[in-house]
C-alpha cells in the first residue's frame, strides 16, 4: 500500500453527535499521544437540548441541529480527516421491537457512508449497540459492513476492524456492550489493532467507586422526586434486585403484562459495575441507588457514563438524562481514539484481534461497486 501524507491533527466530523460523549473522549486522547491529537470540524445532532450541550462544553466547534436526512452533506459539512458516527441504535437494540434494517433507525447508517463517500477520510469510528450483530438474522450487520469498506468514492475502499467491547473490562463503571467499527482508508499504510483490555483489569470500576467524592459545584444534581408507593417499593428491593425479582408486597407489585424488563426499579450494587444506562423508558427505568431509595441524580448516570464533572448537561432533567443515557461512554470513546493515534504515529501498544472481523464480507469487484455507490 502506498503511504500517503497523514497530518498529526485530524480534523473530526461528528454525525448523530449526542451531547458529545464521543468528542470528549477525543479530545481526553489527543492529551496522550505526542505530535498527535483531533480537531473538532463539525458535528450534526437533531436534538435542539443535545446541541446546545455540544455547544456549550465545545466552544468554537460548528454544530449544526438538523434531521440527519435533510442535510446538505456536499455544501453544509466540510472537509474532515476522520469520522465519528454512532448512529442511531432504536431498531438494533435487544430492548423494543428489533426492526433492524427495516425500522425508521436502521437505515440510518447510509448517511454516515455518504459523508464517507463525499469527503474520503482517512479514518472513521462508527458505534452502535451489541444487538445490531443478530438483526435480521445477521444480515444488517454484514449489508453495513459491506458498505462500509467500499465508501469513499474513488478514494476510498476501508480496510474494517469491527469489535464489540464490552466498556467494563476497560475500567468503565458500567456493563455497557458495544459494536465500534473502526475503518482505516485503503491507500494508508496504518494498521490499527483493538486496544486490550488487560491492562485495565486493574481498575476500580464498581458503583460505589463511580459515584463518591461528587463535588458540590458540579451540575445536573436535581433529585428525582419519588412517590410514596415507589419509595415503598424499593425498600423490598435488594441491590441486584428489581421489580419482578424481589420479595414485593402484593399491593405495591407491577402490574405488567408481557416482557417484564429486567431494569424496572433495578437497584445498582455497590461493588460491581452499573448495569446499562440508557436514555429511552419512563419511571422506573432510571437506574436506583443500592441503599438511598431513590433514582440516580442526572450527574451520577454520567459519572457512570464517564463524563467530566465540569462537563455540563444543557436542557430540562428529563432531556439530560435522554442525552447522558443515549451517549457514548467518555473513557470508552477516549481508548479507541487514542488507539487510533497511536496507530497513525506508529507507537506500539497492548493490542488484540477484533472478534468481529469474520463478519466482514469479501469484497466485492469494481464493477459491483459501482452500481451500488450510483443506486
Amino acid at each position: 500500500m502506498a503511504q500517503t501524507e497523514t497530518p498529526k491533527t485530524f480534523r473530526l466530523g461528528e454525525l448523530f453527535s449526542g451531547p458529545g460523549g464521543i468528542a470528549e473522549g477525543a479530545r481526553q486522547a489527543s492529551k496522550s499521544v505526542p505530535g498527535y491529537s483531533i480537531a473538532h470540524a463539525w458535528a450534526t445532532d437533531y436534538d435542539k437540548d443535545t446541541c446546545a450541550t455540544y455547544r456549550h462544553n465545545f466552544p468554537g466547534t460548528r454544530v449544526i441541529h438538523e434531521d440527519v436526512r435533510k442535510l446538505d452533506i456536499e455544501n453544509q459539512l466540510g472537509p474532515i480527516d476522520g469520522l465519528a458516527f454512532g448512529f442511531p441504535c432504536n431498531d438494533f437494540s435487544v430492548v423494543g421491537e428489533q426492526k433492524g434494517i427495516d425500522g425508521t433507525f436502521g437505515p440510518l447508517y447510509e448517511y454516515g457512508a455518504r459523508v464517507i463517500d463525499e469527503y474520503a477520510p482517512q479514518w472513521f469510528v462508527a458505534e452502535n449497540v451489541g444487538g445490531l450483530r443478530n438483526s435480521n438474522d445477521g444480515m444488517a450487520f454484514e449489508m453495513i459492513l459491506d458498505r462500509l469498506q467500499h465508501a469513499g468514492g474513488e478514494k476510498g475502499g476501508y480496510r474494517l476492524y469491527p469489535h464489540l467491547y464490552k466498556f467494563e473490562d476497560y475500567g468503565v463503571p458500567q456493563r455497557r456492550h458495544r459494536i465500534l467499527i473502526v475503518g482505516i482508508r485503503d491507500d494508508i499504510d496504518v494498521e490499527f489493532t483493538v486496544p486490550s483490555p488487560a491492562s485495565y483489569k486493574d481498575i476500580d470500576n464498581s458503583a460505589r467507586k463511580a459515584l463518591s467524592d461528587i463535588p458540590g459545584w458540579a451540575e445536573n444534581q436535581e433529585l428525582t422526586r419519588q412517590s410514596d408507593d415507589v419509595v415503598k417499593r424499593l425498600k423490598h428491593i435488594l441491590p441486584g434486585q428489581n421489580a419482578f425479582t424481589a420479595d414485593i408486597p402484593a399491593d405495591l407489585q407491577l402490574n405488567v403484562a408481557g416482557a417484564k424488563i429486567s431494569q424496572i426499579y433495578k437497584r445498582l450494587e455497590a461493588d460491581k459495575p452499573s448495569y446499562t444506562i440508557t436514555g429511552s423508558g419512563g419511571g422506573g427505568t432510571h437506574v436506583y441507588h443500592w441503599e438511598e431509595h431513590r433514582a440516580l441524580t442526572n450527574r451520577e448516570r454520567a459519572r457512570i457514563q464517564t463524563f467530566p464533572d465540569t462537563f455540563e448537561f444543557k436542557g430540562g432533567k428529563e432531556s439530560v438524562r435522554k442525552q447522558i443515557g443515549m451517549a457514548v461512554p467518555v473513557e470508552g470513546a477516549r481508548i479507541v481514539f487514542e488507539a487510533v493515534l497511536k496507530s497513525f504515529a506508529g507507537v506500539e501498544y497492548d493490542g488484540i484481534e477484533p472478534n468481529l472481523q469474520h463478519i466482514v464480507p469479501p469484497r466485492r469487484v469494481e464493477a459491483e461497486r459501482v452500481s451500488v455507490a450510483t443506486a
